[in-house]
């Protein structure tokens, strides 16, 4: 694997002349290598360069030997977050290959631990999840007072996603990033629940209305219980398909599960 030293050669560097003992770029890749490797903190980060100083000697100068937690900290707050970002990104493109049909998970979640003192906000992420490479392939963090609708189409324009299948819960299932998905010429699988009551009551009527395409049924066995899982797939009818084709085949899925005790079928 190429070294990423060179996907990040043209972020700016925040210290002024006098303060850069260490190279920009070697602390950015010894704190990715440590994070590799498990390190959790700044802390962790410097033990980790310490431990592997021989190693890292062979491809990084190290002018000031391994920055200390401290270093590692102060940086990183003074970087740009998007530039980061758009230099990462670039990074994981170079090295998660995508394949056709990959299917790329975006879901969002909270952090712990990052509620600030009197306050109730915390901090919430949508990220992307390349399922075959098991990699996030980028992040964005939802501004104060909005939602994943707004922060999705950012992470979507950031990302190549020619030939692969996106994904997304009910929150996702929106015009405007159904669109956003076919122009990054991708296909999508968006559920659909009660905040899109009139689709999802065309859809309900659809599967009762009409034969499915495919059935498949999975029985899973474990903690006391059978469960039975179907899911039945169509293609989408008019008018019903126009509301999220965008101008490619749609197709609508219904999953459905049933908890039946031990022994029954």
């Amino acid at each position: 694997m190429e070294s990423p030293l060179k996907y990040f050669a043209e972020l700016q560097d925040p210290r002024v002349e006098r303060t850069r003992e260490h190279v920009l770029e070697e602390i950015l890749l010894i704190a990715i290598a440590a994070i590799l490797s498990g390190a959790n903190g700044w802390n962790e980060i410097e033990n980790y360069g310490k431990a592997k100083r021989n190693w890292l000697r062979s491809f990084l100068r190290l002018p000031s030997g391994i920055p200390s937690h401290d270093t590692f900290n102060r940086v990183f707050a003074a970087l740009d977050p998007e530039a980061l970002e758009k230099c990462f990104v670039a990074w994981v493109a170079s090295i998660a290959k995508l394949t056709a049909g990959e299917v790329v998970a975006i879901d969002g979640k909270s952090l712990r631990v990052t509620r600030k003192h009197g306050s109730k906000s915390i901090v919430h992420l949508v990220s992307a999840w390349a399922n075959s490479n098991n990699l996030v392939l980028g992040q964005r963090k939802i501004d104060d007072k909005s939602n994943e609708i707004t922060a999705i189409p950012k992470l979507l324009d950031a990302l190549e996603l020619t030939g692969t299948v996106v994904t997304i819960d009910a929150m996702g299932c929106q015009r405007s990033i159904a669109e956003k998905i076919i122009d990054r010429r991708a296909d999508y699988i968006l559920a659909v629940k009660e905040n899109q009551p009139s689709l999802l009551a065309d859809v309900k009527d659809s599967f009762q209305m009409l034969p499915a395409d495919t059935i498949a049924e999975e029985i899973d066995c474990g903690h006391g219980r059978v469960e039975r899982r179907s899911c039945a797939v169509l293609h989408a009818p008019e008018p019903v398909g126009e509301t999220l084709r965008m101008g490619v085949p749609t197709r609508f899925g219904a999953h459905q599960g049933r908890t039946v005790p031990q022994g029954q079928r």
